[in-house]
């Protein structure tokens, strides 16, 4: 089933989110549940935000995935908002 993370970041975390980039992108790789995810940007294109579509068994199974992205250890998000999603074009 898809699951939609909807993660923003806090204020002026530019740096955490690139000290933790590299953690991040290997844990996306290493769980293979990812199937679409990229930035939020600012009108002046630096990164705000997250949003990544998951392929898990339930809402459970999708927190328990947001809980251990790198980003989220480190405090890069200031809200996460997980809804079912629907894939349709």
């Amino acid at each position: 089933m898809l699951y939609c993370l909807i993660c923003q970041d806090k204020e002026n975390a530019i740096e955490t989110r690139m000290q933790n980039r590299e953690d991040h992108l290997k844990y996306v790789a290493e769980t293979n549940v990812v199937k679409y995810a990229g930035p939020f940007l600012s009108e002046e294109d630096t990164m705000i935000g997250s949003l990544i579509v998951i392929d898990v068994e339930n809402k459970d199974e999708a927190k328990k995935w947001s809980e251990n992205d790198p980003y989220k250890k480190a405090g890069l998000f200031g809200k996460v908002e997980i809804f079912k999603f629907k894939h349709l074009i």
